[in-house]
């Protein structure tokens, strides 16, 4: 564990703001390029990554706040301002609405853009998880397997060796990241977003299964309640993108 990258006196850099900031210039950077490349304006690049970050952090947030509104009526303040509490389908939800939100101030194919945008919302939320590590949240279950983890100082702390699902969650998401970035030219526009929702769906619904989040309906917890309606929801988008031809096969 490492919460803090470095340390000048009383300054500290914590671990987890520099992946965060890691994956928002590795994800501009990336973007910036395939814009360069298809002959669009690089400034919109960072403009999206932008709003998708802004956005994302937000809904990520407030996602929280819904989740555990008890604990923001004991001490609001310390929660709303409290440093933790980023959820990932909060964050998608309010990214994609912030990035969509401005694509359509700018009358922009919305949906075209999200085939850009899809692989690079993946990536960022592997890189993220690295922080996730290095602090310690977010872990799993108790476990005996020889690559379990303990993290006294994590929040919260445990001392017991337990799954280590951040690095899953890394791992995983630089898989369905290599997967859309190599098709995101070759599928029907809106194909690499419903591909991306769908894997990244799937991939939360079953990592939850070794998580310690609480289970709220039929042994299932909020997240994969959630995972299931975006799992249909990318079917059904798959469909309908299918059956209206919405636009040619993408070349590459």
């Amino acid at each position: 564990m490492m919460p803090y990258l470095f340390e000048f006196g009383p300054i500290k850099i914590p671990s987890y703001g520099v992946m965060l900031m890691t994956a928002f210039l590795t994800c501009y950077f990336l973007l910036n390029r395939e814009f360069k490349k298809k002959g669009k304006d690089p400034e919109m690049a960072s403009d999206a990554i932008f709003w998708a970050a802004l956005g994302g952090i937000l809904g990520a947030k407030l996602y929280y706040l819904i989740e555990n509104y008890k604990l923001v009526i004991a001490d609001p303040i310390g929660m709303i301002f409290s440093g933790s509490g980023l959820v990932f389908w909060g964050g998608l939800a309010g990214g994609m609405f912030a990035v969509i939100s401005y694509l359509k101030y700018k009358k922009e194919d919305w949906l075209e853009w999200t085939d850009f945008i899809s692989p690079l919302l993946i990536l960022g939320y592997a890189i993220g998880r690295i922080g996730c590590t290095l602090v310690g949240c977010d872990y799993g279950l108790p476990t005996n397997l020889p690559w379990g983890m303990t993290f006294p100082n994590g929040a919260p702390p445990t001392f017991i060796s337990v799954h280590p699902t951040q690095i899953y969650e890394t791992l995983l998401g630089l898989v369905i990241f290599s997967i859309l970035w190599n098709l995101k030219y070759k599928l029907k526009k809106g194909f690499v977003f419903s591909l991306y929702l769908l894997l990244a769906a799937s991939e939360r619904f079953f990592i939850e299964f070794i998580r310690t989040n609480p289970k709220y309906f039929i042994g299932l917890s909020g997240a994969q309640i959630i995972s299931i309606i975006i799992i249909l929801t990318s079917l059904f988008l798959f469909y309908n993108f299918n059956k209206l031809s919405i636009s040619e096969p993408k070349k590459s």
